[in-house]
């Protein structure tokens, strides 16, 4: 499964936030902008170092910030502030 198409369009606008990160966010079997509201960074960030067999995910400054902007993304798309 995967993000609708729209929320995918709309996440890719975020900063800091590409494909890559989209696809593993669906890997992590996140398929939503409401469901990625609600997703805590540090699950997100744990669950990439795991998929990926690389603690990059975990410690990398990019990839931290690139899913704090996608969860901001998401809180601010769905109205969950």
């Amino acid at each position: 499964m995967a993000f609708p198409e729209q929320e995918r369009k709309q996440l890719l606008t975020a900063k800091f936030v590409g494909e890559t990160v989209v696809s593993r966010l669906e890997e992590m079997g996140i398929h939503s902008l409401a469901q990625l509201a609600e997703t805590p960074a540090e699950t997100i960030l744990a669950q990439g170092a795991e998929i990926t067999g690389s603690t990059c995910w975990r410690n990398s400054p990019q990839a931290k910030k690139a899913v704090a902007h996608a969860i901001a993304w998401a809180i601010r798309s769905t109205g969950k502030e």
